[in-house]
């Protein structure tokens, strides 16, 4: 059977009209925030420089495409139709009609739906497990600047013991099926995913001990909602079914937080033991309060702005260590949609066939474009605050 074709610009059209969700999302979202801007602090200040404008289009135009992705995809990224195999793009399959808008792959998949699928993966595990670190950074590196001493000395050498290790290695030697079979991963992840719930507990007692019928709904929520996070996540026992993390998630997970915890751990006791010799922390002291509340409720505040910069950076750092992962087949299932193992796929026929690695690539590309802008912009606003 001969495979009919549409023409470069009706692939244009197609693609966009596709995405029509997203651009209703887009045109919701950024008028509301040009029109309130004023009162959104700092998300409205990125508005005030094309930079900041553009950072925060490029990321909300694929956390909007992860999020209706089962909409803009025409097909399951894991249906193989055998006549669209190295499809070229706009190749219309035969019994449903439907384009092949970017053209199939050697497997004769979609290469557009598995494209859009594959920020699903990204916009789950990158900033999740940015998060997760930071929570374990923050924790650990509050005490380690304000006190000094044994404790800094201990927890500084542990991160630089990290450190010591050059980061491919590091995640090549943790996702390794070998480690993957071992409760290594399980025992790791139970040990993060506590900082958490250890580090909201803190806060909500240090900010109202005093109070204690506001200090009970929230620590109650607190255990509520981490456990059920936690047992979700390390046992995969919600009994919702809601939070549920496949293994080979997981053990990226805990790899990406374990390699960037140390980096947020230095960034925040440099970040400490500059800010404890400020006049407002002294005044702090002498009012008597506890030292806690002094790192989380006056320490770590005005500690925010290089915090948010690096958060931004280190989601895209870790979006390109996934895409690396998948491209040398580690972690996640080979025939995941995820952008690394969709251009490794196509990577092997770049002589032949060179459009199924395009997009992969270009998504990858525009998405750490995206978060590096929104960094720069970021990193403008808290240098004048």
């Amino acid at each position: 059977m001969q495979l009919e074709y549409i023409g470069a610009f009706n692939v244009v059209l197609g693609v966009l009209a596709r995405f029509w969700p997203v651009w209703i999302a887009l045109v919701l979202v950024m008028g509301a925030s040009f029109t309130y801007k004023k009162r959104l602090g700092l998300y409205g200040q990125l508005f005030d420089s094309s930079v900041g404008v553009v950072g925060v289009g490029i990321c909300l135009f694929w956390l909007f495409t992860a999020i209706f992705a089962s909409t803009i995809s025409p097909f399951n990224p894991l249906v193989q139709i055998p006549i669209m195999k190295d499809a070229l793009p706009g190749a219309v399959e035969p019994q449903s009609g439907l384009v092949y808008l970017f053209g199939g792959d050697k497997l004769a998949r979609d290469v557009f739906s598995r494209m859009i699928y594959g920020s699903q993966i990204v916009l789950i595990i990158a900033p999740a497990a940015t998060g997760f670190a930071l929570m374990v950074g923050i924790t650990l590196g509050l005490p380690a600047g304000y006190y000094g001493g044994r404790i800094d000395t201990v927890l500084s050498f542990l991160a630089n013991l990290v450190l010591a290790f050059p980061v491919i290695l590091l995640f090549y030697l943790l996702v390794t099926p070998g480690i993957m079979e071992t409760p290594i991963p399980y025992a790791m992840a139970g040990l993060f995913f506590l900082f958490p719930i250890i580090f909201f507990s803190v806060l909500f007692w240090t900010r109202y001990k005093k109070r204690p019928d506001r200090l009970y709904i929230l620590l109650g929520l607190t255990l509520v909602i981490g456990g059920w996070v936690y047992a979700g996540l390390v046992f995969d026992a919600d009994p919702f079914r809601i939070i549920h993390i496949d293994p080979n998630q997981l053990n990226i997970f805990v790899a990406v937080v374990f390699a960037s915890s140390p980096g947020v751990f230095r960034i925040v006791r440099g970040l400490v033991m500059d800010i404890k010799t400020r006049d407002y922390v002294a005044a702090a002291q002498t009012r008597g309060e506890s030292p806690w509340y002094i790192m989380l409720w006056e320490v770590l505040p005005n500690a925010r702005g290089p915090l948010i910069v690096d958060a931004c950076l280190r989601i895209g750092y870790t979006t390109i260590l996934l895409g690396t992962l998948g491209y040398f087949g580690l972690g996640l299932a080979p025939e995941s949609p995820d952008w690394g193992t969709a251009i490794k796929d196509a990577s092997r026929l770049l002589r032949s066939f060179i459009h199924p690695a395009l997009p992969p690539t270009i998504a990858l590309m525009s998405f750490v474009l995206g978060l590096n802008l929104l960094a720069d912009s970021l990193r403008e606003q808290s240098m004048k605050d």
